[in-house]
């Protein structure tokens, strides 16, 4: 019987050694996306724990001044103000639009309500639902010195679906330095394609730690060449981040909505 006391512990020994570890979880860095490295070089997260943020506009195209205002929007894009000079204003509210009775061109009040205000919060908004992100081979001269992919949307997303973007990030900072776009909203995607545009963002300068470019230049653009004619500006300045007075986003009662 003593001889089987130490056959027993062998076997308890090389039963419990036989046994297969537990699992242990594993934490691996996961690897960061396209949008990822842009959004955290722009700061999204501090931006975003601001609840509004507000700036002056001035946007010329041809020559001539296309727009001269006071921009408010909400940091999660959700209502805006376009206060213009002689105070009169263009409201969004969602996807609903309002705007003073004496405004200049009532055409071009639903573009220039979302065009703008998206073209500022593009680099904070690249992960938004309805975004699509496929690689995109940029055949520039220049496109060692960037990364780049495509942007379309999902359909049903906002008022133009079918528009598209193409965002060239800087490799060194991962800002958003351009992006080619089309606007489908005035035309189809057929005849937008035919005439793509890009912006260009410059001067970036820090507001509470956000970068934000306090230019924008627009060019015309081609496939393989990338930029061609320059085609307008726009300077933003007196950029700051505010609390937002809810009135402020309110219409008022003689309001026109498109």
């Amino acid at each position: 019987m003593k001889k089987l006391i130490p056959i027993v512990l062998f076997l308890l020994v090389a039963i419990t050694a036989c046994k297969s570890p537990e699992k242990t979880e594993t934490i691996t860095d996961k690897k960061e996306t396209f949008t990822d490295k842009i959004e955290n070089a722009h700061q999204k997260e501090a931006f975003l724990a601001k609840e509004a943020v507000q700036f002056d506009v001035v946007l010329n195209f041809g020559g001539k001044e296309r727009l001269n205002a006071k921009m408010t929007t909400l940091t999660n894009s959700s209502k805006s103000v376009i206060e213009f000079k002689n105070g009169s204003k263009i409201i969004t509210d969602g996807d609903k639009v309002f705007y003073s009775a004496d405004i200049l061109s009532e055409e071009s009040v639903r573009f220039d309500a979302y065009t703008w205000n998206y073209f500022f919060l593009f680099p904070n908004k690249l992960s938004d639902p309805g975004t699509i992100w496929n690689p995109y081979e940029n055949k520039e001269k220049d496109n060692a010195n960037y990364n780049t992919e495509k942007l379309t949307f999902k359909s049903g997303t906002g008022d133009a679906p079918d528009d598209w973007y193409i965002v060239y990030a800087d490799k060194k900072t991962n800002l958003v330095d351009k992006a080619t776009y089309i606007v489908t909203l005035k035309a189809g995607k057929e005849e937008a394609e035919k005439d793509p545009h890009a912006i260009q963002y410059l001067n970036y300068e820090k507001v509470d730690g956000v970068p934000i470019a306090t230019k924008w230049i627009f060019w015309g653009w081609k496939e393989g060449l990338g930029l061609t004619d320059e085609l307008g500006n726009a300077t933003l300045s007196n950029i700051k981040f505010i609390k937002a007075d809810q009135n402020y986003f309110k219409p008022g009662a003689d309001f026109k909505t498109k």
